[in-house]
């Protein structure tokens, strides 16, 4: 959800307004897709290791998928698997037609290359949309699985009626996960953002996001957006999630976004929490690329 201006996390935070009315959205299809005579989407999640907040992602997306209609499975692998075993699993799954789409929850054990393992996974089950073919149609402006984190951005900013073409977007941060496709997208006709993509090696960092409209946080550091970075009115989008310790919750740490966001929040027209801002709608990305494979949408 975006706030309009500084208030404590709510329930309506936590429920975000945007993800439910699309999740709405999704079953409704659902639902006529296969009352039309057709299977039921399956969506594959494998999950190697037991890193905790791969687990509750993964456990999130298995919720949303049984909320919206889908067929879900886990396949939950231990640390010590080989690459070998694992680049055998998706094999398996690339074969099999009652698959729609899967994912490999990432990050994966370091002795796994990620890079190895996205390029393993066929292009029109790549529901991450991590696949460099799936990449480059993006790029191109093609049909395409979108990354679910960028394209859950985009559906924020559509579903508050946030105006983008002739606005100038700062995005903080360059991988190739959030950063560099959402700057991508945004530039494209349709949003018409003049887009400035920073990084660790920019100069004046400071002034450069002071200058955004529109500024999207996507470096992985707790807290680094501070008041003096952002202009008045800007709308604020943080895609970070950082665990650190606290001693006022009974799990003993607490989850923070890559935005100082009680003494930004009050400079802003929009600002998106965390938890329960961009986390929500990125499952509800992944709800629409699986829907999409099924309907075989972008490949026929």
């Amino acid at each position: 959800m975006m706030t309009q201006e500084a208030k404590p996390v709510t329930a309506a935070i936590r429920e975000p307004e945007a993800a439910a009315s699309l999740r709405r959205e999704i079953a409704a299809e659902v639902a006529a897709w296969v009352a039309g005579g057709n299977r039921t989407p399956h969506l594959v999640a494998i999950l190697v290791g037991n890193d905790g907040a791969s687990q509750t992602y993964v456990g999130h997306k298995e919720k949303c998928c049984g909320e919206v209609g889908f067929r879900s499975t886990v396949l939950r692998l231990p640390e010590e698997t080989s690459e070998e075993t694992l680049l055998g699993e998706i094999a398996r799954l690339n074969a099999d037609p009652q698959v729609d789409g899967f994912i490999v929850q990432l990050p994966l054990p370091k002795h796994i290359s990620e890079q190895r393992v996205i390029e393993a996974i066929d292009p029109k089950k790549d529901v991450d949309g991590f696949h460099p073919v799936n990449t480059g149609r993006m790029i191109s402006g093609l049909p395409s699985y979108l990354p679910a984190t960028p394209d859950g951005i985009l559906e924020l900013l559509k579903y508050y009626g946030i105006e983008t073409a002739g606005r100038h977007c700062v995005v903080i941060g360059r991988s190739n996960i959030v950063g560099r496709p959402i700057a991508n997208l945004l530039s494209q006709k349709g949003w018409d953002c003049t887009v400035t993509l920073c990084h660790s090696r920019t100069k004046d960092l400071k002034e450069v996001v002071r200058g955004g409209d529109i500024v999207i946080a996507a470096l992985g550091k707790a807290e680094f957006v501070t008041a003096d970075m952002v202009k008045d009115g800007a709308v604020v989008v943080d895609v970070g999630i950082t665990r650190v310790p606290s001693d006022k919750t009974k799990s003993g740490w607490k989850l923070l976004g890559d935005v100082k966001f009680d003494e930004v929040a009050p400079k802003c027209s929009y600002i998106t929490p965390v938890p329960g801002g961009v986390g929500p709608m990125t499952i509800i990305s992944l709800m629409k690329n699986t829907l999409k494979a099924a309907r075989r949408e972008v490949y026929k």
